[in-house]
């Protein structure tokens, strides 16, 4: 697990970065072709969202800091932000079953 934290805020803005059903779609997207990413246009036909809405959902998901962008000759890609992912599932699991742990002691 790692060992680096982030802030109830900070995770609170990357979980609500994807908190619709496309974004998580476009970064799910994201996550599975890896550190290559995508064009917007190749999002778009992979995922037929119409371009200005995706460019929506892409605007939402980099101010969370779930995806970067880089500018490649003319097209914009995007690729998964995978440590800032990782942190935010630490923050999930960081405290996990802490709880319960403790409920068993006492019994």
């Amino acid at each position: 697990m790692n060992t680096e934290t982030i802030n109830i805020d900070h995770a609170a803005a990357g979980f609500a970065a994807a908190g619709a059903s496309a974004r998580l779609e476009v970064l799910r997207l994201l996550v599975r072709v890896g550190d290559a990413g995508l064009s917007t246009q190749a999002i778009q036909q992979r995922l037929d969202i119409p371009t200005s809405t995706l460019v929506h959902h892409l605007k939402h998901l980099v101010t969370g800091n779930l995806v970067s962008q880089t500018k490649e000759g003319r097209e914009l890609i995007s690729r998964a932000n995978f440590d800032h992912i990782r942190l935010l599932a630490d923050f999930l699991l960081h405290e996990c079953c802490i709880e319960s742990c403790k409920s068993n002691r006492s019994a």
